[in-house]
C-alpha cells in the first residue's frame, strides 16, 4: 500500500515515465547500522541522492533502514536524520519538498537482529512486489556496521533474505576489511564463502572522490602528452598526502586498535597511488583490466621495512585514550596518528622514483591531494621579474589531483602552463575562475591549468550510483585488498615496538614532523626536542641480557631487522678489507627465504659496497631451471643482483641445468663449478660465506645422513632434499671450511628449538650438518635474532 501511494504521488507530479515505461523491476535498498554516526553523515544524503537521481529510470523503490534497536526508538531514530535530507542547490523547491516527502513515505525501520527478522524482512518485501504486481529487480545490503558482525548478517542474508532468482544481490562492506594480512584473509575466506566475488562492493570512499576517480581517465585522455614523461627520467617525485586538523577525540577506541597507517595509508592512499603508477589498461573503464594492472603494480613495490617510516604522535593523544578508554594514569600508547612513507618501485617504468605517503592528525591544515612532481633541466638567463608568469621553463612542472579542502577547498586537477595544456572532459570537468589571491605550493594559480568538477557530488553519493549501476572499477575486490595487506603488513609488525615522535599539534608543529629520504630509508629531519620525550624513562619491560658467544662462537643478536642491518654493515665492511687487501671479494650466498630482507637491505642501503669488485657465487642450488621460481638465483637476481651494478662475468650461477637436463651426473655441473671456483678463488678460499639453519640443522643443501659432502676433499656436490625439489648441488661442508669468514644467520620463532638443540651438542654432521661449520683458518660468527634465540 505504500509503494502504491506514492506511485501515485509521483506520476502525479510528472517525476516518473507512463506505467507502461514504469516495468524495469523494483529494487529493495537495506541499510544497516542505519541510526549509526556513517549512516548520519553520509549514508541516507546519498541514497536520498540516487532516488532523485534514477526516480524517472523506470525502477521503483524501497528503502529498508535496519538495526538492532527496537522498533520504536529506532524508527524515531531513524526519522530524526532522514527529517534533515537536502537537496542540492539546483534542484527545485517545490520538486525538493515532493521527493524528500516520497523518499520518506518510501523508507520504513526493521530491527534485524536473529535469522527470523530477516526472513521477515524478505516475506514483506515479496508481499509488496506481490500487492503491487511488480517484478524484483535486485536488492541493495549496505553493511554501515562493524566488520567483527559481517559474517554472521551474510550468513543470515544468504539463509534467509536473498532475493528469487534472476534477480540480483549486492552487499555493499565498509572498511576496515581487516588489521591485517592474516585477518584480512580470514574475512575474505568467511565472505567468500557466503556471497560470489561479483556480488560484493568494497568501499573505499576516497575512489569516489572525483579528483581521484579522474586519474585513470586523466592519463587515459592525455596519453599523447604523457607517454614520453610519465617515467624515472622525468619524474621527481610523487607525493600522496592527507592532512586533517581534527585529532582522534571520540574515535580513540577504533585508533587504538587501527592507527593511522591501517586507516589512511593501506587503504585511500595506497588507492590514489596505484592509479597514478600502474601501466595504464588500454580500457580504463574495464574493471578486470585495471585490477590487473593494479595487482602488477604491487607485485613491482619494494618490500616496507622500518626504516621505510617515519611515526608521530600528537601530545594529547595518550590522555584522551586515558580519560575515554578508562585506561590507567601511567598508560602509554605507542599507536601513530602522524606517518611518513617512502615506498619504490622497481619497475622499468619508476626505478629510483620516491613515492612519499603521508598522513596525519592534529596538523596545520586540512586539506588531501596527489602530486607528481616533475625534473626540471632547465636554466634560464632572464630574471624572475621578467618572466612569463605561467609559461617560464624555470618554474616547477606539476601535476596535483586535489581531492578538497585546502585552499582551493573544492576538487580539481591542476597542471603547470609550462608542462602542457590537459584534455579534460566538458560536461564534467570545466576552466576554474582566475584567482589572483591563491598559491599552492608557493605558486600562484595563474601557473596552473586549474579545473574543477562542472556539479561536485559528495564521494559516498557517487558510490552509491555506481553501486546501483553495478560498476565494480570503483571498489576494492578480493585480490587487491589482499595485495595491499601483504605490502604493509611487515611494516606494521616492524613498526609495533617504535614508540613514535611526539608533537604538539596545529601550527605548533612547525618543522618537527618534515622528514626527509636518507640511506634508502626516510628520517625525520630535525632531532627531537627534549621536553616532548616521554617522561616515562623507563627500560623495556622486555630486557634480557645476551650472551656474546654461541657454539665458542661469536655471536650477535638483536630484533630481526637491527640484526640484519648489523649483518648487512659487516658484510660490507668484510667486502672494503678483502678488496683493499686483494682487489676482490668472492662472495657465497645461500637461497630460502631468511637471506631474503638481507638482499633488499643491502639493495636498498648499502650503496658504497664495492659491487664492481665483488664476484657473487651460490652456495647451494635446486636442480630447477633458472627462471623456476624455487630457483635460489631467481631470488637472488630478483631481491639483489638487478638492483645493483655487479658486472657480468662476476655472476656465477651454479650450472643445475645442462644440455637440457637438471642434475644429470654425467652431465659434469658440480665439477664445472668446482673448477670454476679453483681457477678464480685463490686457494678456493672464499672471503665469506653466508648460510643459514634448516629446522632439521642442515644448511646449504647439506642435509642429515646426506651420503656426500660432509667430509673428503673440497668440492660441490649433488645431493638429496628430504622435501621437492629434491636434487640440490650444494658446496661441501670442506669447501664452505675453507672461507676466511663464514656468516650464519638465523631468523624467527619457528628456528627457536634447533638454536637451542644446537647450543647443547658437539661437531656432529652427520645428525646436523651445521654443526659441521667451523673454518679451519677463518671466523665463523653467528647472527640470531631474538625470537630463535629466545623463543
Amino acid at each position: 500500500k505504500m509503494l502504491g501511494r506514492v506511485l501515485c504521488t509521483v506520476l502525479f507530479v510528472g517525476a516518473f515515465p507512463s506505467p507502461a515505461e514504469a516495468s524495469q523491476g523494483h529494487i529493495s535498498v537495506i541499510l544497516l547500522g542505519a541510526t549509526g554516526d556513517l549512516a548520519k553523515k553520509y549514508l541516507w544524503q546519498g541514497l536520498f541522492q540516487l532516488y532523485m537521481d534514477q526516480v524517472s529510470s523506470g525502477h521503483s523503490f524501497t528503502f529498508h533502514g535496519a538495526a538492532l534497536a527496537a522498533l520504536e526508538p529506532g524508527q524515531r531514530l531513524m526519522f530524526d536524520v532522514l527529517k534533515k535530507l537536502s537537496c542540492p542547490p539546483d534542484e527545485a523547491p517545490n520538486r525538493c519538498a515532493v521527493l524528500k516527502d516520497q523518499f520518506l513515505k518510501l523508507s520504513q525501520y526493521h530491527q534485524l537482529k536473529t535469522a527470523e527478522n530477516y526472513t521477515a524482512l524478505s516475506r514483506e518485501i515479496e508481499t509488496l512486489l506481490r500487492q503491487e504486481g511488480l517484478k524484483e529487480a535486485g536488492r541493495i545490503f549496505y553493511f554501515s556496521v562493524p566488520p567483527f558482525a559481517y559474517t554472521e548478517i551474510a550468513r543470515h542474508i544468504s539463509s534467509s533474505c536473498r532475493p528469487p532468482a534472476g534477480a540480483w544481490l549486492r552487499v555493499v562492506l565498509e572498511k576496515p576489511f581487516g588489521h591485517d594480512l592474516q585477518s584480512a584473509q580470514q574475512l575474505a575466506t568467511e565472505l567468500a564463502g557466503v556471497f560470489r566475488e561479483e556480488e560484493m562492493y568494497r568501499v573505499d570512499h576516497y575512489l569516489g572522490k572525483q579528483a581521484v576517480a579522474h586519474i585513470l581517465p586523466f592519463r587515459d585522455q592525455n596519453r599523447q602528452f604523457l607517454d614520453p614523461i610519465w617515467n624515472q627520467h622525468h619524474v621527481e617525485r610523487v607525493e600522496v598526502v592527507l592532512k586533517e586538523t581534527v585529532d582522534a577525540k571520540g574515535r580513540t577506541s577504533f585508533y587504538e586498535q587501527y592507527g593511522v597507517i591501517r586507516d589512511v595509508l593501506q587503504n585511500h592512499l595506497t588507492e590514489a597511488l596505484m592509479f597514478l603508477i600502474m601501466e595504464l589498461p588500454a580500457n580504463v573503464s574495464s574493471a578486470q583490466e585495471v585490477v590487473q594492472h593494479k595487482l602488477q603494480a604491487f607485485q613491482s613495490l619494494w618490500g616496507l621495512e622500518r626504516s621505510s617510516a617515519v611515526l608521530g604522535q600528537y601530545q594529547a593523544y595518550d590522555s584522551q585514550v586515558q580519560e575515554e578508554l578508562q585506561e590507567a594514569q601511567g598508560y602509554v600508547s605507542t599507536t601513530p596518528t602522524f606517518a611518513g612513507v617512502l615506498i619504490r618501485s622497481d619497475s622499468l617504468r619508476w626505478e629510483g622514483v620516491p613515492f612519499l605517503l603521508t598522513s596525519g592528525k592534529a596538523l596545520d591544515e586540512r586539506v588531501g591531494y596527489a602530486r607528481v612532481l616533475f625534473k626540471n633541466r632547465a636554466y634560464c638567463t632572464q630574471s624572475g621579474a621578467l618572466r612569463d608568469a605561467g609559461h617560464s621553463q624555470c618554474k616547477p612542472k606539476q601535476i596535483i589531483f586535489h581531492f578538497g579542502h585546502g585552499a582551493l577547498n573544492t576538487p580539481a586537477v591542476l597542471v603547470s602552463r609550462n608542462l602542457f595544456q590537459p584534455v579534460m572532459p566538458k560536461d564534467s570537468w570545466k576552466e576554474a575562475e582566475a584567482r589572483p589571491d591563491l598559491h599552492v605550493f608557493g605558486q600562484p594559480l595563474s601557473d596552473f591549468y586549474v579545473y574543477s568538477p562542472v556539479k561536485e557530488r559528495d564521494a559516498y553519493s557517487v558510490l552509491i550510483s555506481h553501486i546501483y549501476h553495478g560498476r565494480k572499477d570503483f571498489f576494492i575486490t578480493t585480490e587487491s585488498l589482499l595485495a595491499s595487506w601483504a605490502f604493509w603488513t611487515p611494516l606494521l609488525d616492524s613498526t609495533s615496538r617504535q614508540p613514535p615522535r611526539l608533537y604538539p599539534g596545529g601550527v605548533e608543529n612547525q618543522h618537527l614532523l618534515d622528514f626527509e629520504m636518507v640511506s634508502g630509508g626516510v628520517a625525520f629531519a630535525l632531532a627531537e626536542p627534549a621536553q616532548l620525550l616521554s617522561p616515562s624513562g623507563q627500560m623495556p619491560s622486555d630486557f634480557r641480557a645476551i650472551q656474546s658467544k654461541f657454539r665458542q662462537s661469536p655471536l650477535v643478536s638483536a630484533w630481526a631487522e637491527d640484526l640484519v642491518a648489523q649483518l648487512a654493515s659487516d658484510m660490507e665492511e668484510a667486502a672494503a678489507r678483502s678488496v683493499a687487501r686483494s682487489g676482490q671479494f668472492h662472495l657465497a650466498l645461500s637461497g630460502g627465504s631468511s637471506p631474503v630482507v638481507l638482499f633488499q637491505r643491502l639493495a636498498r642501503h648499502h650503496y658504497g659496497f664495492p659491487w664492481q669488485h665483488t664476484h657473487v657465487w651460490l652456495v647451494d642450488e635446486r636442480c630447477v631451471p633458472l627462471t623456476d621460481g624455487e630457483s635460489n638465483f631467481l631470488g637472488l637476481h630478483r631481491h639483489l643482483l638487478q638492483h645493483v651494478r655487479v658486472p657480468y662475468f662476476n655472476i656465477h650461477p651454479m650450472p643445475v641445468h645442462l644440455n637440457r637436463r637438471l642434475c644429470v651426473e654425467e652431465d659434469g655441473g658440480a665439477e664445472l663449478y668446482a673448477k670454476d671456483i679453483v681457477a678464480l678463488v685463490a686457494n678456493a678460499s672464499f672471503d665469506l660465506v653466508l648460510l643459514g639453519v634448516g629446522t632439521d640443522g642442515h644448511t646449504a643443501s647439506l642435509f642429515p645422513r646426506s651420503e656426500n659432502g660432509l667430509e673428503g676433499a673440497p668440492t660441490v656436490v649433488l645431493t638429496e632434499s628430504p622435501v621437492k625439489p629434491h636434487q640440490r648441488m650444494s658446496l661441501s661442508l670442506p669447501l664452505i671450511n675453507r672461507a676466511r669468514q663464514v656468516f650464519v644467520l638465523v631468523l624467527g620463532k619457528g628456528k627457536h628449538d634447533i638454536t637451542t638443540l644446537l647450543s647443547r651438542v658437539g661437531h656432529e654432521p652427520r645428525k646436523w650438518p651445521i654443526s659441521g661449520v667451523s673454518p679451519s683458518s677463518g671466523q665463523l660468527v653467528w647472527y640470531v635474532d631474538y625470537e630463535a634465540l629466545l623463543g
